[in-house]
């Protein structure tokens, strides 16, 4: 979300809805967001790689033993739904960001904000289908077509409405959890009467095919995994029939049930921290040792307690639904503002500033460096590529992530010092502004 710069128009404040130049950014919110990137793919490259039945029973893929079983500990506990949790939070902070830049320029929003969101849906729906599954953008833009009623709330509106949507989702959640677990029990008596040589009536052969079909849903068998590993495994027309399906779940039920309620809520919370000043870097070094003591010290031990509760319960869905879930889902809240008042703390010292400047890189081309985790992922495991969907464990798959980080980082560095946007942010804002956007650094610029 950015500040204008675009030259060409006599009218200041629509210059002012244009975006930002690299100098007007604040650098402290780039830096939040290039390290939730990086740590977003510590969880989704799992997903790019091995079977996707093993988010609700992590066993049954990629190793869960020795360092296999530590690597999935230390991805639960530090990274999973955290970095994505940050990430929610600070799309939330951007529309606050606009929303002050344009009232400050005199100017409505609307008609900008709603086209970079209608786009950002049409993004999500093309990585969606054409990439891979698990994409996010999708859900943010339906998300973002709300967040607009909400700009001008009070800052203790926004953080109360951001719980309870959240206490909204883990609601739906125990709700399902219970009424699959009323479903099996139900099932299990059926069943019981079937192996005592007894009839059922039509109403309790529902009840069962019912229950399979849920239990088929969050339990996949061997021979289904097997099909997902032969599909991924070869050429793109046969993952991309695979995967189409999965794309419609993951938009339609996996949205409702798991997704929406979290994205929307953390996006509210965003938007009440920034008008609090706490993504900008603004507040006091106390106030985020605070953050990032309370935050890490509580969100942390919540996460790793429910790691242990989960694999206590065997990775049973309706406990996870139930309860086992939710340790993280609060969790990994509290672990985000946690990071987030490391991170700030790091920039209001001056500390690494090599590291930070380069992270910053990374967050000010967010979408692109998410697109391009996608492509070189899919490259390396889908079958158009090197085939290697299935064949690499836990522990290596976190030896892929520190290269692609490397990669990353050094490429977002060099890439900014020559173009004022990413590939994919240039192609977003043309097209949200409806002209072509300037892509190159003039030699005046570089130097501020």
């Amino acid at each position: 979300m950015d500040n204008p710069s675009f030259p060409g128009k006599d009218n200041k404040a629509f210059l002012q809805l244009y975006p930002v130049s690299g100098a007007e950014r604040i650098e402290a919110i780039d830096v939040l967001r290039g390290f939730a990137l990086l740590g977003i793919l510590v969880i989704n490259i799992v997903f790019f790689a091995l079977p996707q039945a093993l988010y609700f029973n992590p066993p049954v893929a990629g190793g869960f033993t020795g360092l296999n079983l530590l690597a999935w500990k230390f991805s639960y506990i530090f990274f999973f739904q955290k970095a994505m949790a940050l990430f929610s939070m600070l799309f939330g902070a951007g529309l606050i960001l606009m929303s002050d830049r344009a009232a400050t320029a005199g100017r409505s929003l609307r008609g900008v904000y709603y086209r970079r969101i209608v786009w950002l849906l049409i993004f999500g729906l093309i990585h969606g289908y054409l990439l891979w599954y698990g994409d996010i953008l999708f859900t943010y833009a339906l998300c973002g077509l709300l967040l607009y009623l909400f700009r001008r709330c009070s800052v203790r509106t926004l953080i109360i409405l951001g719980v309870a949507v959240l206490l909204c989702g883990i609601l739906v959640q125990v709700a399902s959890g219970y009424f699959n677990g009323q479903l099996r029990d139900e099932a299990a008596r059926v069943q019981s009467i079937l192996d005592a040589g007894k009839t059922i009536n039509p109403q309790q052969e529902r009840v069962l095919a019912l229950w399979k079909q849920f239990e088929t849903m969050f339990e996949a068998s061997p021979d289904e995994i097997a099909a997902e590993v032969k599909a991924y495994r070869g050429g793109y027309t046969k993952n991309l029939a695979f995967r189409i399906p999965v794309t419609v779940m993951m938009q339609t039920q996996a949205l409702i049930f798991l997704v929406f309620w979290r994205a929307l809520g953390l996006m509210l919370l965003g938007m009440g921290l920034m008008k609090l000043r706490i993504f900008s870097g603004e507040r006091s070094l106390r106030f985020y040792s605070l953050l990032s003591i309370g935050g890490l010290g509580i969100g942390l031990p919540l996460a790793g307690y429910g790691a242990g509760s989960l694999m206590e319960h065997d990775f049973d869905f309706i406990y996870q639904f139930s309860v086992g879930a939710h340790y993280n889902y609060l969790g990994a809240v509290l672990a985000a503002l946690g990071y987030t008042g490391v991170v700030m703390i790091i920039c209001k010292l001056g500390l690494l500033r090599r590291l930070t400047r380069r992270l910053a890189a990374v967050g000010r081309m967010a979408l692109t460096n998410y697109l391009m985790q996608t492509v070189i992922c899919t490259a390396i495991f889908y079958g158009f590529g090197l085939g290697l969907f299935g064949r690499i464990e836990r522990l290596g798959l976190l030896g892929f992530v520190l290269g692609i980080w490397i990669f990353q980082v050094y490429f977002s560095t060099i890439w900014l010092k020559r173009f004022r946007f990413g590939p994919a942010e240039w192609l977003w804002r043309s097209l949200t502004y409806r002209r072509r956007q300037p892509m190159r650094i003039v030699q005046q610029e570089a130097q501020n």
